[in-house]
């Protein structure tokens, strides 16, 4: 791309003049960064045709991959770095005056996601694109992202993430590749002359579906796969022959905006009807767009359809895109004449699920009467399926009624996404280890009675190119320098690093580069929220989505319990923490809007009493984003992974943390398992009930928080602190929702039950802190086995085990 500083200088000189009419004196760092941007982007296009026309002529067997969120962070740096250009394009912006980390703040977090699901959609493009394995995204380009969140007198207020009000430099529209959805209506059916049933849709409402492509690069290889991202625009014939059958000419804009808001928000609140239909219809809107492009591309093959398992992977990410089977077979049926035998059996071979959760409330459902209205052919589609399936069922069990109700796919008034997922698809999959065996054997036993051979596990994984060489360059540095440059390419390769355990020199620069992460972050928390924190002190980090079963409660009235004996008991020591939370609620989610209360409230109290000062602070860092946690996780000493044990599917957080150094502090649950495997008792802090001990409680209701808070005196002291006049609650009932939730509704998350044990490991931590060359002996531990949760690696497993696709070699 670029073979010295100095030619980068001057393409990027030249760039600023042809594109901005701008010289390197008068331009501000928006147009370095546009100008950059472009620069970089002529490179990647170069790339993207190479790739393009390499799949052409080879003809490798693809895989899309269907996902409602892709949390792909910011691109600038992370290009840069895979296109082997960062040091020597940061070298040469400062020569002219930039600073490289002040350009990449001119870009938006892409507002494409909220979570684990969207982050690991982002990992598992990143690794296929490195590894040369032929793969796609599908997603929505949403115009504003999950919120814009902000604290105001500690409540979370939500506010647009109009991210892409700049435009987004990366992303190029294709309207010539746009497609038709349609939705609602009815269905005319006839037979013809030779006895074969046809499917008409009539009086649909219509929206066009435009793709904007951004390329996503590969590390070293100069492969450039698409994430194609669908907006929804209304055309004017549509929006008018809908708005005509109205009376007021006013109602054909309104038709326009009604149709135009399908790619409006991720995740519009769906607590009312309006919000529900309008995320059926994301969903959809995705799936039908994606089906017909994947469908275009393998035309283009000239192969006739019987082929097309052999050639393309279809992977759903989560049920949100489960339509996709029932879409498939309606294109194959209705459109390309194939019968229904023949369509089953393209579909169920393309077509393969992973499922990210063991909460049952978490299993999407929908009611009959929506999915019907919506999607009229798809839901006579899914009741064949069903039907199909009830009889194979009742075939293998005659008699068992109640077997079918288990497992059927359209029940008690509800569409069944999960249960359509199994049923549609070759594969299963979980992502963890335990999480694999909980679907096996409760959650999906039933149907893995019925379809042993489709359920595997698939442990998640993380791209170390982001988490460890991007965001935390000065570590990436020294482990390169202690063990070579092989871990690039081969992450398992950290394992080398095992033979520095007893390096004094490797092991105290290992505390060095983390003490300097932490002088970084805190000097950012002072920017940002004006509270002075100790870098010295312990950081204590918890930063995830809030949910109750993810239980930053806990971590809250145990941080509530220390600020007590502090103030209480003279003789009471602990290791300085600097508590440091970063997460979102959901806007209808009222219990974790109520927590991020209690925090902020904790933190108010706690930074403003002289009493603690040098021993405790407690900060809520807002608005939680990929390029936040960049700054976040590079400097933590523990992580906090505390989720009730059976309820967390696998985290990714918990490895990035590992892979940066943290230490952490987790129940067994999820991949917190397979990291306890890896380090041993010695480098990880476990606590609490197993997810047996759970699962036992919640099947058998033997659990009684009232019996724990009138037994542990500790407990009864600090939730009493949430209802009582206390600095945390002043007499108030703000806090009384979450005091009900533990004793009330008897803590369904297992919060009191597991308090005495967090308390412990919390102590055990404080002590072993101070052992500075032991604690860095763990936290190199940690990074050497880091590597095993490489998404390559995750990414290889899935290539050869359920999409069976090969690398393809891009020659120029």
């Amino acid at each position: 791309m670029f073979n010295s500083k100095e030619e980068f200088i001057q393409a990027f000189s030249e760039k600023l003049r042809t594109t901005l009419g701008k010289e390197v004196k008068t331009a501000t760092e928006q147009d370095a960064y546009r100008s950059l941007g472009a620069l970089v982007k002529d490179h990647i296009n170069k790339y993207w045709l190479q790739t393009k026309q390499q799949y052409e002529k080879k003809q490798p067997k693809q895989v899309y991959y269907f996902s409602m969120e892709f949390l792909m962070g910011r691109l600038l740096s992370n290009n840069l770095l895979n296109l082997q250009v960062l040091s020597l394009v940061r070298e040469g912006l400062t020569d002219l005056g930039f600073s490289l980390a002040d350009l990449e703040e001119e870009e938006n977090d892409a507002g494409l996601g909220n979570g684990g699901l969207g982050r690991l959609a982002a990992c598992f493009l990143d690794s296929l694109a490195s590894m040369g394995l032929p793969g796609h995204g599908y997603g929505i380009r949403y115009k504003y992202g999950m919120f814009d969140q902000k604290l105001i007198d500690g409540y979370q207020v939500e506010l647009p993430d109009p991210w892409l009000t700049d435009s987004y430099i990366w992303e190029v529209r294709r309207p010539e590749e746009a497609v038709e959805v349609r939705f609602g209506g009815y269905v005319d059916t006839d037979i013809t002359s030779e006895g074969l049933l046809t499917f008409e849709h009539k009086d649909y409402e219509q929206v066009r579906a435009v793709p904007y492509d951004v390329p996503v690069i590969g590390y070293q290889n100069e492969t450039v796969h698409t994430l194609r991202l669908w907006s929804a625009e209304a055309t004017h014939e549509d929006t008018l022959a809908q708005a005509s059958k109205q009376t007021k000419f006013g109602n054909f804009l309104t038709q326009k905006r009604s149709l135009e808001e399908i790619s409006d928000f991720l995740y519009p609140d769906d607590s009312h009807e309006e919000g529900k239909r309008l995320r059926l219809k994301q969903e959809y809107f995705l799936v039908s767009a994606g089906v017909q492009s994947v469908l275009r591309s393998f035309e283009r093959l000239g192969l006739p359809l019987s082929s097309f398992p052999e050639k393309t992977a279809l992977h759903i990410n989560d049920t949100h895109p489960v339509l996709v089977i029932p879409e498939l077979m309606r294109v194959l049926i209705d459109e390309k004449g194939l019968t229904w035998e023949d369509a089953w059996e393209i579909t169920q071979s393309s077509v393969s699920y992973t499922n990210h959760t063991t909460l049952r409330e978490a299993l999407e459902t929908w009611p009959i009467d929506l999915v019907r209205e919506l999607f009229p052919r798809l839901y006579m589609i899914i009741e064949e399926i069903n039907e199909r399936f009830c009889q194979k069922v009742w075939t293998q069990d005659p008699g068992d009624f109640e077997r079918i109700a288990q497992l059927a796919i359209i029940a008690d008034g509800q569409v069944k996404m999960a249960h359509l997922a199994i049923v549609g698809s070759h594969s299963v999959n979980g992502v963890a280890k335990l999480h694999t065996e909980i679907l096996k054997k409760r959650e999906m036993k039933k149907f893995y009675d019925v379809f042993p051979e489709r359920f595997n596990n698939k442990t998640n994984g993380i791209t170390h190119r982001r988490w460890l060489m991007h965001a935390n360059q000065s570590l990436a540095d020294h482990i390169t320098e202690a063990i070579g440059n092989r871990w690039v390419a081969q992450p398992e390769r950290l394992l080398d690093l095992l033979a520095k355990k007893e390096d004094t020199a490797f092991l105290d620069q290992l505390g060095k580069v983390k003490q300097q992460n932490k002088n970084k972050l805190a000097a950012f928390i002072k920017d940002v929220t004006d509270i002075t924190v100790d870098p010295q002190s312990l950081f204590d980090v918890h930063i995830k989505r809030l949910h109750g079963y993810k239980r930053q409660l806990l971590n809250a009235l145990h941080i509530m319990y220390l600020y007590h004996e502090l103030k209480s008991n003279p003789s009471f020591e602990m290791t300085p923490r600097t508590f440091i939370f970063a997460a979102k609620a959901a806007p209808s989610y009222h219990f974790a809007k109520k927590v991020i209360k209690l925090i902020t409230t904790i933190a108010d109290v706690v930074n403003n009493d002289p009493d603690v000062q040098g021993l405790m602070k407690v900060v809520f860092l807002p608005n939680y984003s990929v390029s936040l946690a960049e700054r976040i996780i590079p400097a933590t000493d523990v992580s906090e992974q505390i989720s009730t044990a059976s309820k967390e599917a696998s985290g990714t957080g918990n490895m990035k943390l590992m892979m940066n150094g943290a230490l952490t502090l987790g129940t067994m649950d999820g991949a917190n398992v397979e990291i306890h495997e890896l380090v041993g008792d010695n480098a990880i802090y476990t606590f609490g009930l197993s997810s047996e001990e759970v699962l036992h409680y919640a099947h058998r209701d033997g659990y009684s928080s009232r019996e724990v808070y009138e037994t542990d005196e500790r407990v009864r002291r600090t939730i009493d602190q949430l209802v009582s006049y206390s600095p945390f609650s002043g007499g108030e009932t703000e806090f009384q929702d979450l005091y009900d939730s533990l004793l009330t509704h008897n803590d369904e998350y297992f919060v009191l039950k597991d308090f005495a044990s967090y308390i412990a490991a919390q102590q055990r931590i404080g002590y072993d802190y101070h052992q500075k060359r032991d604690w860095n002996v763990k936290s190199l531990k940690n990074i050497a086995y880091s590597g095993k949760f490489s998404s390559d690696l995750t990414i290889q497993k899935y290539a050869s085990q359920i999409w069976n696709i090969q690398p393809v070699k891009i020659l120029r």
